[in-house]
């Protein structure tokens, strides 16, 4: 027996759930091209194109522009069965529903003018790059917009070689001394992909940095105030309609960290499918066992690997449900229920990761091939729990901050470090950053 089977939850769509299901028909195809996806450094074209066939690039897209705008329990159920296939295109998935959100605090003809190319562009519509960065680059304020200069370089650009957009953060210094940051909007064609993202894990998410060779003119339509943010982000469920995009601020933001953990929970499903496979047919290198499912050790570990996993994905699920029913009632997220959601995701993921460790050293050496799913598996979950914003033990502290009520509120986005910095109109500091 496998994980546990997803019990349809009353908040899923019949939509959601057609899509879900398409792409598990998929994972075989998909995680077969993974590694060729690494070679790339970006999903291969079979992998974008399966899943732009399935709408996967839409979820939360306004319905308005023929997009799904789907809730948190479709999105998480999505996601655990493209990462299941492949982190990298699960990666790809993430970034496309998250900036799709941040795209709607743009002016209405900006949203419309983007969301308008989704009807010929085949992938994600748009991907940021060092948006929410300590390190950004330095803009200059002229009449009816801005010139970002020349060398100007945003690390961290995951899905830069498919989206038609990027959304980049910028600062500019005022009169009075003090810098406001800004989300800016280019179009493909406006910066160039650097060839710099070789690393150990999440190779075909494409997070490559990208530059800009000549100085280029944004029109203030193309720019949002970071300090203006959160408040942009809380007047989207009076804008557009669709479960996915009828909440607030907060609520909009932890749908992200449930999409990264989800991720990680999807991994450890495909890791546990080529941990049955593999174990079925091979023996253990000292031990007289016809083959490692015979032995005592391999069935410990696929007990409590099943288990970590099941838990893992309850979790996710679970909490996805929770973020549904408060959009369905209109109700605002607190800051510490915000940072609760926050634990729990984190934790979720790093249980996966726990078991997808487990799963490798239970099968040995054999798992360090690079034809091997598993080491891939390893690999990308690891790189997907170093993200800055889904830390553990940063993500408990915060969470027992609220539990001991000695918290200092900074709630939802003004707790990230570009916003914070917008609010407090600190110095930029130039140079490529990580998000």
């Amino acid at each position: 027996m496998t994980t546990s089977t997803i019990h349809e939850s009353p908040l899923s769509t019949e939509t959601g759930r057609q899509i879900r299901d398409g792409v598990l028909a998929l994972v075989p195809q998909i995680r077969a091209a993974a590694r060729e996806g690494e070679k790339l450094g970006c999903l291969p074209p079979a992998t974008l194109n399966a899943l732009a066939e399935l709408d996967v690039f839409r979820l939360s897209i306004p319905e308005k522009f023929g997009g799904l705008a789907l809730g948190a329990r479709d999105l998480a159920e999505i996601i655990l069965a493209v990462a299941r296939a492949d982190g990298s295109a699960g990666w790809q998935t993430m970034i496309s529903s998250g900036f799709t959100r941040v795209v709607l605090t743009f002016p209405e003809e900006t949203v419309a003018e983007v969301f308008e190319k989704t009807k010929t562009w085949e992938g994600p519509i748009v991907a940021s790059a060092s948006l929410f960065s300590d390190r950004i680059q330095r803009a200059t304020k002229v009449p009816g917009g801005h010139v970002v200069a020349a060398g100007g370089k945003w690390g961290f650009g995951s899905g830069s070689k498919h989206a038609a957009h990027m959304v980049v953060g910028v600062g500019v210094e005022q009169p009075d001394g003090g810098f406001d940051r800004l989300a800016v909007l280019l179009d493909k064609g406006q910066y160039e992909i650097v060839d710099d993202w070789h690393v150990m894990g999440l190779s075909g998410s494409s997070s490559n940095s990208v530059t800009i060779t000549e100085d280029v003119f944004v029109p203030d339509s193309r720019v949002v105030p970071l300090a203006e943010l959160t408040d942009r982000l809380d007047a989207v469920r009076t804008k557009y309609e669709g479960l996915g995009l009828s909440m607030d601020a907060r609520g909009l933001m932890i749908i992200v960290t449930l999409e990264t953990m989800g991720i990680a929970v999807g991994m450890a499903e495909g890791a546990f499918d080529c941990f049955l496979e593999q174990t079925r047919n091979k023996k253990p290198f000292t031990l007289d066992y016809p083959s490692l499912q015979e032995t005592p050790g391999t069935q410990i570990v696929a007990g409590k690997v099943r288990s970590m996993i099941n838990a893992a994905r309850e979790l996710v699920l679970a909490k996805a449900d929770v973020i549904d029913r408060k959009a369905q009632a209109g109700e605002p997220f607190t800051a510490a229920e915000e940072t609760a959601l926050q634990m729990d995701f984190v934790y979720a993921g790093n249980l996966a990761g726990q078991a997808i460790e487990q799963i490798q050293f239970a099968i040995g050496s054999a798992t360090v091939a690079l034809s091997n799913p598993i080491q891939r598996y390893a690999r990308d979950v690891r790189v997907a729990l170093t993200h800055g914003s889904n830390r553990l033990d940063p993500s408990a502290e915060l969470a027992g901050r609220d539990i001991f009520g000695v918290s200092k509120a900074t709630g939802g986005m003004a707790g990230t470090p570009g916003v914070q910095k917008a609010n407090e109109r600190t110095p930029v500091l130039a140079g490529a950053g990580k998000d």
